[in-house]
């Protein structure tokens, strides 16, 4: 099977894009062409896919992404069997003519509306309703795959979810230390980027480093800069899923402090589960689906609270049989219930049925 994946959105090493479903795609035998902004984010692609460069789609900047994104898929997508999008923003660029196409929706979109920085306020109410009627719109031209569970109430119909669930080693990492705490994932203020700060010059006295690992919005990088050069953070930059994990092992702990938005409150933090899978204790704020995993695997404490933040990675410092246990829960958990092979075979299912299946109606209301 031919299958043409396109993003202008996520960075082209994406973690559950490239290392969990186009991974998935090539060990299953099929072929991938992959239509992502490349050289906008100075990455090299795969030598197993066909790589296919745009321009990133950025802030207020994205006309010109969804004019090339439009002009490729056409192109590529005519001689593919599948189409698989990952941004909302591409079903404005579909191709008259295309194969049964697949739009995997990874947020609550419209709820997103709130978080991004780059949006005027006062268009952000505005462009609910056209969300809405978008993916109503949507959901009777192309087929959808969920990340989350709750997505499906966005929807009438009956979509599959693919959970966004990671690798998980048969064993732990090596055992949490204390001396070093992490954050893996996107970095912005609804992120809990000025609490990881925050966090940072509290901890500093104890000899004990904050690390991020992640890109970070434009409104976030400038306080992050401030905060690497007084020495409160490491903030490394995106780094690649597979060499971010590693340098997840070891440490004290695994950060997220997510602030409550309607965005988060119906996912589960993939971070969250990364910690887990590799045997890291997790301090989180009460996202309802992360306190709802973490038990016995973590802490968890208020929201925009970085003092209460501090109090739990000093009590994990000095309590080395708590963190073993709780790394030790943590690994077993993940193993068990978020496993990414569990759900990699059922993504490929769908792929290949909905390859032979006809395409929904094109009919519009």
């Amino acid at each position: 099977m031919r299958i043409c994946v396109c993003t202008i959105v996520h960075h082209p090493e994406d973690a559950r894009i490239l290392h969990r479903q186009i991974l998935a795609l090539l060990e299953a035998g099929h072929e991938v062409t992959y239509i992502a902004p490349f050289r906008a984010r100075n990455v090299t692609p795969w030598r197993d896919v066909t790589p296919v460069d745009v321009p990133r789609a950025s802030g207020r900047r994205r006309i010109g992404a969804l004019r090339a994104a439009r002009r490729e898929m056409a192109k590529h997508a005519a001689k593919a069997d599948l189409l698989l999008i990952h941004d909302p923003e591409l079903l404005l660029a579909l191709p008259r003519r295309r194969p049964p196409t697949v739009w995997d929706v990874h947020e609550d979109t419209a709820a997103a509306l709130g978080t991004k920085s780059w949006l005027p306020r006062p268009l952000r109410s505005v462009l609910r309703p056209a969300v809405h009627a978008a993916e109503w719109w949507a959901q009777r031209r192309v087929r959808l795959l969920l990340a989350e569970h709750g997505y499906v109430d966005r929807f009438s119909g009956d979509h599959p979810v693919v959970p966004n669930t990671t690798y998980v080693p048969e064993t732990p990492g090596r055992p949490p230390e204390d001396d070093r705490v992490v954050y893996l994932g996107q970095l912005s203020l609804a992120r809990g980027a000025a609490e990881l700060v925050e966090l940072g010059r509290r901890l500093c006295p104890y000899g004990i480093s904050v690390e991020l690992i992640g890109a970070a919005d434009a409104d976030t990088r400038p306080l992050l800069r401030d905060a690497q050069r007084e020495g409160a953070v490491r903030w490394y930059g995106f780094v690649p899923n597979d060499r971010a994990l590693r340098m997840l092992e070891g440490a004290t702990a695994g950060l997220s402090l997510l602030h409550d938005v309607p965005n988060y409150r119906h996912s589960l933090p993939t971070k969250v589960i990364e910690y887990m899978a590799r045997g890291v204790p997790v301090i989180t704020t009460p996202n309802p689906q992360a306190a709802r995993i973490v038990g016995g695997a973590g802490v968890v404490v208020p929201y925009e609270d970085g003092a209460a933040a501090a109090e739990a990675v000093l009590r994990l410092r000095d309590d080395q049989p708590l963190r073993s246990r709780m790394a030790t829960v943590g690994h077993a958990v993940a193993r068990r219930d978020f496993h990414w092979p569990e759900q990699a075979s059922h993504f490929v299912k769908y792929l290949e049925d909905w390859a032979d299946a006809p395409a929904p109606s094109a009919t519009l209301p």
